[in-house]
């Protein structure tokens, strides 16, 4: 399994002017390989190949006065820039042939005004020196913060310069086996848990339990508010605007960093002690165009998500995510009555069928891990959860039509 390791960088002056030459050459080589893609395009030839694209671009290219500059830069990191054209064009090109997956647009032009750059180089274009520097082509020997161990010989890293003007490597490793020994209970039962994902709390699982939202853009406003000011104050294009333009993107990776490291913590815990895990699929996309947006955006839903996807998988663990359908917060999880939706407003209600009285997320757990047992143990629905009664005009689910 190939997984990424990130670690911090501080380059010194000379140092940081070459890479910000070598970003901006890997940016011409890639803007002219698309250039030369679409040209053949509209013109009804066959798409240019890596090769020839090379040669032309980069080794022809450095013989002619518009062109020279990409001299002063590794050929490594402009041949690069080629591959992850070719990349980006595969995966339109899939995605394109593909049915019901994301939509990918076709490859764009990189600017140079955008706030992030990146290169890459494989194992010809940078090596780990004996006193913990990197050393990068036609860079020189770059200060490393070695938060951990690399689990192995990295095969390529990306260098990467963010908005806040921070520098970071992300090697590419190749992770051994990380299976975890089974998580099971007292009486020798897997551990499960149900998470239904909310705004009050980020999480509460079947037994009522809740996991604190940390609402880390909500608490960090007031600083995101007095830095955004400070840089609308400023005059366009001036130096001043620029200092302030970065105290606010380093306001934006702290708030970034922070959310970050709490789901990590999280993640890691849950997927440590819990053989399966269950999750309601949420639609966050639609969500976060409601009125609900900043909260549900700065909640991490899909990171959240995928995280605990990635471990779990890494650590032989299950994770399965209930359809967004299924209406958890309505059906009685003790006989299976559909009540119909609720106000949000409504934290508890009582059945009208057997009279139980649910709190609104610790209902919905226990119907996320009934539905989730039924979809991993390949059960029968009445022999995991209680049949669904429909009452009244209930058995439909088609709305209303409108006049």
């Amino acid at each position: 399994m190939h997984l990424r390791y990130r670690y911090r960088l501080y380059p010194n002056r000379p140092q940081r002017q070459a890479l910000a030459r070598a970003f901006g050459c890997a940016r011409v080589v890639y803007n002219d390989a698309v250039a030369a893609r679409r040209d053949a395009y509209r013109g009804g030839g066959q798409y240019p190949s890596s090769t020839l694209l090379q040669r032309r671009l980069i080794t022809e290219a450095k013989h002619t006065p518009e062109r020279a500059f990409l001299a002063e830069v590794s050929n490594i990191v402009l041949q690069q820039a080629v591959r992850d054209c070719d990349a980006a064009y595969r995966r339109f090109f899939e995605a394109v042939k593909a049915q019901g997956q994301p939509f990918v647009g076709h490859p764009r032009f990189r600017s140079r005004k955008e706030n992030r750059q990146a290169i890459r180089l494989h194992t010809g274009g940078f090596s780990i020196r004996a006193n913990g520097k990197l050393r990068l082509a036609r860079i020189g020997d770059v200060p490393v913060r070695w938060s951990r161990d690399l689990p192995s010989t990295p095969s390529s890293v990306t260098v990467i310069r963010d908005a806040a003007g921070r520098y970071f490597a992300s090697f590419v490793v190749e992770a051994g086996d990380e299976t975890a020994p089974p998580a099971v209970n007292a009486d020798g039962t897997e551990r499960e848990i149900a998470l239904d994902l909310g705004l009050n709390h980020f999480a509460v699982d079947q037994h009522g339990n809740g996991i604190a939202n940390p609402r880390c853009l909500r608490r960090a406003e007031r600083r995101l508010r007095k830095a955004q000011k400070a840089v609308s104050r400023k005059q366009r294009g001036s130096n001043n605007r620029a200092k302030a333009r970065r105290r606010l993107a380093r306001c934006h990776a702290k708030v970034a960093d922070t959310r970050a490291d709490w789901l990590h913590q999280q993640t890691t815990r849950l997927v440590r002690e819990n053989q399966a895990i269950y999750v309601e699929d949420l639609a966050v996309r639609g969500l976060a165009r409601t009125r609900l947006a900043k909260s549900v955006q700065d909640a991490a839903w899909g990171q959240f998500q995928r995280l605990l996807e990635e471990k779990a998988r890494r650590q032989g663990r299950t994770v399965i995510a209930v359809s967004r359908f299924e209406p958890t917060s309505q059906v009685c999880s003790r006989c299976g009555r559909k009540d119909g939706p609720k106000a949000l407003a409504i934290r508890t209600w009582t059945c009208a069928g057997c009279g139980a009285t649910h709190e609104r997320d610790t209902n919905a757990a226990r119907n996320i891990l009934a539905l989730g047992r039924r979809e991993r143990l390949n059960a029968c629905g009445a022999d995991v959860r209680p049949p669904v009664v429909a009452v009244g005009g209930e058995a439909g689910t088609h709305q209303p039509a409108r006049a």
